[in-house]
């Protein structure tokens, strides 16, 4: 018998539907699957369709089909906040009962200061606002200053933006460093993010070498459950910085196309356990309001996934979900708080309705279950009904 392997993946932002509780973020009616759906006319994913999508929504276009070819359902947030490291955390057990901090009016004074002291540049902006708006603003005040341009959004997000020109990478990345240990308690920021753009005047635009630097999880995760298991892990996209590179590495990707690739690659060759992001979706498009940007990273997805399910070895578990919404159809540029659509693939795997689950955690159980760790965290596994053992 083959070694068994599990993966998930995150489509970053591709809701499905508020979540119960949306109201208390001001999400009601956001739906990003959904919205989309109808934006465009019905979605064409006749693979994800195949798989069972339609089973677990309405979606325009979408045709529920009478035999899927995976198990599907839904799942409920319970964690606190609607934001990648709270998503991805939950799926790996991990639920957290207070939102991080978040800064609608610009971060304090005494914050931005301690920065600017320890780096030695200024800041400009200090703003809630698009980054790539943001850079268009200050961007040649930054190049003839050398200040840092520092903004957030309705995230919990300490963002640092710098033209690659005026400041090289090393020093933006030890920035984010410094940012990161200046944000304790109670302004523990989840994220501080590097933003480094390129291009002339008029033309700025970002470049593919963004770095996220999380907090760390406050308790054990799957993902250290698994590491003292014994398995190797992982990291595919920006997961590793969001786990703070605590027991999973793995290298960033230039977009979701670079992610399927070494998505595949490990399929092919690869052990353990793998933990993957495709952030297309959310920062390309779901961020800029981008509804055809957004459909058609989908219909790209959907192109790709027959190959990823071909490459699934015989004791695979693959699971495909998402971390929030991220609704490019609303006035909000920002995430929303949405349940999330999962697939679970793979030659054991039994085609069923997994249901309404009420935590993303459920998957981290599911997989450390398949894997034979103990672990279970705040979820609980499906796997017997998954496998019908």
């Amino acid at each position: 018998m083959s070694e068994r392997r599990a993966a998930i993946l995150v489509l970053d932002g591709v809701g499905i539907g508020a979540a119960p509780d949306a109201a208390a973020y001001g999400d009601v009616g956001s739906h990003t699957l959904g919205n989309i759906a109808r934006a465009v006319g019905g979605l064409d994913l006749p693979n994800l369709e195949k798989a069972g999508l339609g089973r677990i929504a309405q979606l325009d276009g979408v045709r529920s089909v009478p035999v899927p070819s995976a198990a599907h359902g839904l799942l409920e947030p319970k964690s606190a906040g609607k934001d990648s490291t709270t998503g991805h955390w939950e799926l790996a057990g991990v639920r957290l009962k207070t939102p991080f901090p978040t800064y609608p009016n610009g971060f304090p004074a005494d914050v931005i200061a301690e920065f600017a002291k320890r780096t030695g540049r200024g800041v400009l902006g200090n703003l809630v606002g698009s980054g790539t708006a943001l850079i268009d603003q200050f961007g040649e005040e930054h190049q003839k200053s050398g200040h840092w341009i520092v903004y957030t959004s309705a995230d919990s997000v300490f963002q640092i933006a710098s033209h690659e020109e005026t400041v090289p990478l090393d020093e933006l990345y030890q920035a984010c460093e410094v940012a990161r240990a200046i944000l304790v308690p109670p302004h523990n920021a989840s994220r501080v993010i590097a933003r480094p753009f390129a291009g002339p005047p008029g033309h700025f635009a970002r470049t593919g070498h963004r770095r996220d630097f999380s907090v760390e999880p406050p308790e054990t995760t799957l993902v250290d459950a698994i590491a003292t298991a014994g398995f190797a892990r992982t990291g595919l996209g920006k997961v590793d910085d969001l786990f703070a590179h605590r027991g999973i590495s793995g290298g960033h990707t230039s977009g979701n196309a670079e992610g399927v690739q070494r998505l595949l690659e490990w399929l092919n060759g690869g052990s353990g356990f793998l933990f993957g992001n495709l952030v297309d979706f959310d920062q390309l498009y779901g961020h800029r309001n981008d509804i055809p940007g957004f459909y058609k990273a989908l219909r790209d997805f959907d192109v790709a996934l027959p190959a990823i399910t071909a490459a699934l070895r015989e004791d695979d578990l693959l699971f495909i979900t998402a971390d929030h919404g991220n609704d490019p159809t609303t006035p909000s540029s920002d995430h929303a708080r949405e349940n999330v659509p999962v697939l679970a693939f793979g030659p054991r795997i039994r085609p069923v309705a997994i249901g309404r689950r009420d935590t993303f955690a459920d998957v981290g159980a599911t997989v450390a279950d398949w894997l034979g760790v103990s672990f279970r965290g705040s979820g609980r596994s499906f796997l017997s009904l998954l496998t019908g053992q």
